[in-house]
């Protein structure tokens, strides 16, 4: 699975210096830099290198500063690695090429140096916050069936944990997630029950994604 390669890619992107999260923002993996102004790194993954996975590539290129490809190379070097015109395709475009052995060692094939301008300065916006806000690492690069653990559900989950001892007033839950009152209004998820004014309560379904996914 794609979800195999995040580890690798993982860490060599934190040896390059960034702090590394897996889907963000529709990308299997996004780094960011603690420079000012930061830089914003995309790496997308897939089994072999294939051209669905340059053009998921300059898609990512309008909102990050560098992006990469990165694919298991083949054992038997006979995959799109070895071929001189998909790597001069990376070149052209400024996509860098990140082979991944079977024993996890990860070379670089093509560097990344980003020729092409960002085109979508809100979308680079989103995906820089989404990065920030989301606690920790929850979600493994190239995640496919799984719901994706965004900033967002993490929020929820800590409303529902406030909850999971008996109703409490909205004041009471914001005390430890500041967007406590909005999370609970738009129920989006369906985990929480109106129960009076500014006074909710959790829901079977609250209980069971509290199960799904444990809270410290």
């Amino acid at each position: 699975m794609e979800t195999s390669l995040y580890m690798p890619v993982k860490g060599f992107l934190e040896k390059a210096g960034y702090v590394v999260k897996g889907e963000v923002g529709g990308c299997d993996i996004v780094g960011l830099s603690d420079a000012d102004p930061p830089v914003l790194v995309v790496c997308e993954l897939k089994l072999s290198f294939n051209l669905e996975l340059i053009l998921q590539a300059v898609d990512r290129a309008a909102v990050s500063d560098e992006v990469w490809i990165a694919a298991r190379v083949s054992a038997r070097g006979r995959g799109r690695e070895a071929d001189r015109r998909y790597r001069d395709l990376c070149r052209r475009l400024g996509i860098g090429m990140l082979g991944i052995s079977d024993s996890g060692e990860v070379s670089v094939i093509v560097g990344s140096v980003s020729p092409m301008p960002r085109t979508n300065p809100k979308r680079r916006s989103r995906l820089m916050q989404e990065h920030r806000k989301r606690r920790g690492d929850p979600a493994l690069g190239g995640s496919t069936r799984a719901p994706v653990m965004t900033a967002y559900r993490q929020q929820a989950l800590g409303c529902a944990a406030a909850l999971a001892a008996g109703p409490l007033r909205v004041r009471e839950v914001r005390a430890g997630i500041p967007d406590a009152g909005k999370i609970l209004l738009s129920n989006v998820y369906g985990w929480f029950d109106r129960l009076d004014r500014g006074i909710y309560g959790l829901t079977d379904a609250g209980r069971e994604a509290l199960l799904r996914w444990p809270q410290p």
